[in-house]
């Protein structure tokens, strides 16, 4: 196997932190919504969740051994590639969805391009835009939660808010609405990004900028309800929190990072005001996946000691 020489600018420095002390830190702020799923969805959430960490486990561990490489599986990074896909694919879906998006998430966008650290779109992200495109009327079907009073699937949120319509913003915050496993309570995502900011997982930057972007471009169109209804609906929260600070497809720097987060939020605004096209948290972050390389370029820290050329 080629041996990479990765050269990068002092300090050099280096923690007892691990890749697997990380994936298991997000897995336990990733708990909240997986528990909040199976309440509001009931046992088809359960299934989809484990069926869908199980296909991204095995694929890792089936490609990495006819390969020749070294298993990685117990790093956990394939258990939050399973959840992640899992909370972005609706309570109805058949159970081959996401072993299919597994598959697409672990083989195609992660292992092809070298393992974990060295795949430049977020697996789940991409698996699930696949997925979206393929089949649409299965992905773009949401089911109501057992709360609901009627218990039918019904438009989302972001439906109703593009349609000049009005939605409770309590039951936003609560899950009490039609929307996919992970994303629908609010309150279970909070949660869990809070604690992985609390825990130095992640850099509170990429969240923050997005969340606040998102919410001042729809306050200066629409007013502060519009906004705070566009922040608590779709995919935004669990984006922000959890799939835009991923390390691997995120810039390195501080101001990097408040770019990331910033660009991230116009994309959700563009989209969803100007598309035809309700959500866009996930292209959002894919797109500013792609812009990451150039980002870290012109935003990477000065070299100490670098000698100027001249002439």
């Amino acid at each position: 196997m080629q041996k990479r020489l990765v050269v990068t600018s002092s300090p050099h420095l280096r923690d007892s932190i691990s890749t697997q002390r990380i994936m298991m830190e997000v897995c336990l702020a990733l708990l909240p919504a997986g528990i909040a799923s199976v309440v509001l969805f009931g046992v088809d959430a359960l299934k989809l969740i484990a069926v869908s960490v199980l296909t991204c486990v095995l694929t890792e561990y089936l490609y990495q051994r006819l390969t020749g490489r070294k298993v990685t599986v117990g790093d956990f990074s394939a258990v939050v590639t399973g959840l992640l896909l899992a909370y972005n694919i609706p309570a109805n879906a058949p159970v081959w969805m996401p072993a299919v998006g597994g598959v697409i998430a672990i083989l195609l966008v992660k292992q092809c391009f070298g393992g974990v650290g060295s795949n430049f779109l977020n697996p789940a992200l991409s698996a699930r835009a696949v997925l979206f495109v393929s089949w649409g009327s299965i992905m773009g079907s949401y089911p109501a939660p057992r709360t609901m009073l009627d218990g039918v699937s019904g438009a989302t949120p972001l439906s109703v808010l593009a349609g000049g319509g009005d939605v409770k913003l309590m039951d936003l915050f609560l899950g009490n609405i039609p929307g996919v496993l992970g994303e629908t309570c609010k309150l279970a995502i909070l949660l869990g990004g809070v604690y992985l900011i609390v825990r130095g997982i992640i850099d509170w930057k990429i969240p923050v900028c997005m969340i606040l972007t998102t919410f001042v471009c729809y306050l200066l169109r629409d007013g502060a309800y519009v906004a705070l209804a566009e922040v608590l609906s779709g995919g935004l929260l669990l984006g922000a929190f959890f799939m835009a600070t991923d390390y691997v497809t995120s810039p390195v720097s501080n101001l990097g990072r408040v770019i990331m987060g910033v660009g991230c939020g116009l994309l959700v605004f563009v989209i969803r005001a100007f598309a035809n096209y309700p959500e866009g948290c996930s292209f959002a972050i894919l797109f500013m996946n792609v812009l990451t390389p150039v980002i870290d370029r012109f935003t990477e820290p000065k070299f100490f000691g670098e000698v100027k050329k001249h002439g």
